[in-house]
């Protein structure tokens, strides 16, 4: 049980869309990324998405609308529901979503595809 410095932890990692589990409750991950530029269309059939941002400010698309988030405002996206998160500008993200949530969802597999890892001291 040691806190975690979310600013620090951010500094450890430089790339975008590749989320770092900072810690593990109740089945949860709890995740920091970093955003930049269009995220793949998808859903998750089973499992709600929350979204907090740290740092900047992101778009969160759906099919009839989008809703532009800043720092400090958070988005749940209930499951089974179509999204693509969009920055123009760099932003940091915490995320909390069930633990093996794959982050592309129903689209289709790529290089962006993760279920998140462990932050390590080691991360550039």
């Amino acid at each position: 049980m040691n806190s975690i410095d979310i600013s620090q932890t951010l500094n450890c990692f430089n790339d975008h869309w590749s989320p770092r589990i900072i810690a593990e409750l109740n089945g949860q991950h709890v995740k920091l990324a970093k955003f930049l530029g269009e995220f793949p269309w998808h859903a998750h059939p089973e499992e709600d998405e929350m979204f907090l941002v740290i740092q900047g400010s992101f778009t969160m698309e759906f099919r009839d609308r989008s809703v532009e988030l800043r720092e400090g405002q958070m988005l749940v996206v209930p499951r089974g529901i179509e999204h693509r998160p969009v920055a123009t500008q760099e932003c940091a993200v915490m995320m909390v979503e069930p633990a093996g949530l794959v982050n592309t969802g129903d689209s289709e597999v790529s290089d962006r595809t993760t279920t998140g890892t462990w932050i390590t001291e080691q991360d550039p």
